[in-house]
């Protein structure tokens, strides 16, 4: 009967061990979820462009251009006809003065431009969007909207996700401001609604599709990532460079016909029965050909020519280039490996206070 408390406290203290244990674990399987997973909601659809897509810089009267600006899409003007400064300006598509080919892109963008105006809100902005980190959906703001230094778009991830900007009158944007896009997001899926213009400050750097409903101005120096579309007034240029947003869904993978793989496949080697030819990244055995996809330059996948998915443009030119870091974090890698660390920590903390309470369990249980 002497050893009744003794044997009492440590029954005691072995069930508190064990549920401080059972603390333990049910936190970290919190904390697991809740680290590895985004909250759900609901997926924005793009905005169709219809032919417009095409275009870098559509007009509804004139586009005017000082200086070398160069285009990456088409330009055209519809009803209008008037498109001065092309030389020097440089369009690498189509250029369409005033002919049915404007004037379907601009029944397009109408059609684009009342979808934008008639999506349901997601979230309200207003005022200045310096140091904003926003994340998709539609933004709504009932008055002018500007832009002063660095807005942030984050797609937490998902390459497909979509921002829609819903400006009740203009867009101005300030000198060397940037619209910047991190964790995958993509200028393909990013829109600007504006209710009458558009002007982008000198040497900024802007992402997305404009849709103005007057005009559009782009001031010396602006690099444009998307595209500049006026429906009735004009899109005024000086030495610009606008770059068409290619839309990855993925890194690439290699394409190959279901046939047997050949079993000679060192390159540059050519077998003589003339059934089976290998060539660097390309394989061809019995009519049936398979393409390995190569990354040229030392970028990240999806980036030919090193300038960003499908545009050679300006953006992500590899580990030499100062938007490096952006592009890594536009891979959609950095957030779940920030995620990962930061639950190995969270594990460490745990297992450390489960040790210290079941060291003081078992030292209060020998006193």
């Amino acid at each position: 009967m002497a050893n009744t408390p003794r044997r009492l406290h440590a029954r005691t203290g072995s069930h508190r061990t064990r549920w401080f244990a059972a603390a333990a674990l049910s936190a970290s399987v919190v904390a697991s979820s809740t680290l590895l997973t985004y909250p759900a909601v609901a997926a924005e659809a793009p905005v169709g462009l219809g032919t417009a897509r095409s275009y870098s810089v559509l007009a509804g009267q004139a586009v005017t251009n000082t200086g070398p600006s160069t285009l990456s899409g088409d330009l055209g003007v519809s009803p209008g006809s008037a498109i001065t400064g092309f030389p020097p300006g440089l369009a690498s598509g189509a250029t369409h003065p005033g002919d049915a080919v404007a004037l379907q892109a601009q029944s397009d963008l109408v059609i684009a431009y009342d979808d934008a105006a008639g999506r349901a809100p997601t979230a309200d902005v207003a005022g200045d969007l310096v140091g904003r980190t926003l994340t998709g959906g539609v933004h709504k703001s009932t008055g002018p909207l500007a832009l002063s230094g660095t807005l942030t778009l984050d797609a937490r991830g998902d390459p497909n996700t979509v921002w829609i900007f819903q400006i009740a009158s203009t867009l101005i944007t300030a000198t060397a401001s940037s619209v910047a896009l991190v964790n995958g997001a993509q200028a393909c899926h990013v829109y600007w609604q504006v209710g009458s213009s558009a002007t982008l400050g000198t040497t900024s750097t802007f992402r997305g599709t404009i849709m103005a409903l007057t005009s559009i101005t782009v001031t010396t120096g602006t690099v444009v990532e998307g595209r500049a579309l006026a429906r009735n007034g004009q899109v005024s240029l000086d030495d610009n460079t606008f770059a068409t947003p290619g839309c990855a869904t993925g890194p690439p993978t290699s394409t190959s016909s279901p046939t047997p793989p050949p079993t000679d496949t060192t390159p540059t080697t050519t077998s003589t029965s003339g059934d089976s030819t290998t060539t660097p990244g390309t394989t061809t055995s019995g009519g049936a050909t398979t393409t390995g996809t190569t990354n040229p330059g030392g970028g990240f996948p999806g980036d030919e020519d090193d300038g960003g998915p499908g545009s050679g443009g300006p953006f992500g030119k590899g580990p030499d280039s100062p938007t490096y870091v952006e592009d890594l974090a536009n891979t959609g890698i950095a957030a779940p490996v920030g995620r990962l660390i930061g639950f190995g920590v969270l594990l460490l903390a745990l297992g450390g206070l489960l040790v210290t309470v079941l060291n003081r369990s078992r030292a209060h249980r020998r006193g």
